[in-house]
């Protein structure tokens, strides 16, 4: 199996859980901004990160991509770009005199292709023309729906990590949201970061008896480690109390957040929250002590294994996310397949993190179809899930159902 798609899975399964209990990290890095390799100099504001989307002062970015503004009140932007007046719906964002607002949402609309160079830590605007007018909306994504006797359950396939270029999903998504009686996701990570939840990551991710990271992976893996962390301007320690799935999951958040993904964006969040604001009941498919200690099983050589692994991929694991990402964008069926059936590569893996879990949200769903209530549920759970021939889809089928992509 390709390595970075097993990094990629276990972290997208519980970044959001490990953000408040791991140790701090190195303070990010300022970013810059560059428009057709110009770099942008900002004399008030300067580019932050907030909540995994990169917020520039307006007026000065625009300026720098010959783009005149003429209005921006809370939520609207009006200008004109070669000579047609545009109008974008974003969020802005004022702070200390300066109004801020999404470079994605702002360099699309403008005409710009938006890259990220990771190694820079530089948001790259390049001109791509074409109609100026037509402001890009996130991907396609994944959806299924089900129906039984007047029960109906959508099924969403999400990236649990994500930035602002997923949205505004596609009207499909909203729509059959905004008739569903119950949103169903893995964990409610709306609410996992407690003070229980942070003792449970504690007490399950940690060395109780006195021993630490180096007593139980290789020296090699250990000195490993040590080197990547210095690199980044972490103590090569830093992680010593820490068993290896919670340092790999880490490592991998680390990255993710360097490329612009965070949890706060990912696509289960985004609808909890929004089931927050209709008080729409959710449903847990599974626990954050299942999740936890699906990983704090794994055996000891696959622990050292998959920790390895991304140490090894370290410095590609960005562009892993971002292909990831581009997968999810375009609703690739056959990409998604493919990375389903490479965790086959190891058994105890797969199982665990795929083919028990998968049997058990299925049934949960097939209970959610035959209680004859006449309800809607809104089901989103890890795109992983969905295919193959452990697959939720594949399993409803054989249980009866018509499963069909939406």
């Amino acid at each position: 199996m390709k390595n970075w798609k097993r990094m990629l899975l276990s972290l997208t399964v519980s970044v959001g859980l490990l953000a408040s209990a791991v140790p701090a990290m190195a303070a990010p890095q300022e970013t810059s901004v560059k428009v057709n390799d110009q770099a942008v100099q900002y004399a008030t504001g300067a580019p932050i990160l907030e909540k995994g989307t990169t917020l520039v002062p307006l007026r000065t970015t625009l300026d720098a991509m010959d783009v005149k503004l003429t209005a921006a009140t809370d939520d609207t932007i009006t200008a004109v770009v070669d000579g047609r007046t545009i109008t974008l719906k974003s969020k802005l964002t004022r702070i200390d005199g300066v109004t801020y607002a999404p470079i994605r949402i702002v360099g699309d609309a403008a005409g710009y292709e938006v890259r990220w160079d990771s190694s820079t830590r530089t948001v790259l605007l390049v001109s791509k023309g074409g109609d100026t007018e037509t402001v890009q909306t996130g991907g396609r994504g994944f959806m299924w729906e089900v129906e039984k006797n007047g029960n109906t359950v959508y099924l969403v396939g999400s990236m649990h990590i994500a930035d602002e270029s997923f949205y505004p999903l596609r009207p499909e998504f909203e729509e059959a949201f905004a008739e569903a009686d119950y949103l169903g996701v893995e964990v409610d990570i709306g609410k996992a970061v407690g003070e229980e939840q942070q003792k449970m990551i504690l007490d399950l991710g940690t060395y109780q008896d006195g021993t630490t990271l180096k007593d139980h992976i290789s020296s090699e893996t250990y000195a490993s480690l040590g080197k990547l962390l210095k690199e980044n301007d972490i103590e090569p320690n830093a992680f010593d109390t820490f068993k290896p799935w919670v340092v790999e999951i880490t490592l991998g958040g680390l990255k993710s957040v360097d490329g612009g993904y965070e949890a706060s964006e990912g696509v289960d969040l985004y609808f909890i929250q929004k089931a927050v604001q209709r008080q729409l009941p959710v449903i847990e498919l599974e626990s954050i002590e299942s999740q936890l200690g699906m990983f704090n099983n794994f055996s000891k050589e696959l622990q050292e294994e998959t920790l390895k692994s991304t140490i090894d991929n370290f410095d590609v694991l960005d562009t892993s996310v971002n292909q990831m990402a581009e997968m999810w964008k375009t609703g690739n069926e056959e990409q998604l397949l493919e990375l389903t059936n490479s965790f086959s590569g190891n058994e105890e893996y797969n199982k665990a993190m795929l083919v028990d879990r998968n049997i058990d949200m299925a049934d949960k769903i097939d209970g959610y179809l035959k209680n004859g209530k006449g309800e809607e549920y809104f089901i989103v759970v890890g795109a992983a899930h969905y295919l193959g021939e452990h697959g939720i889809v594949k399993l409803l089928e054989d249980k009866g159902y018509t499963v069909e992509r939406k």
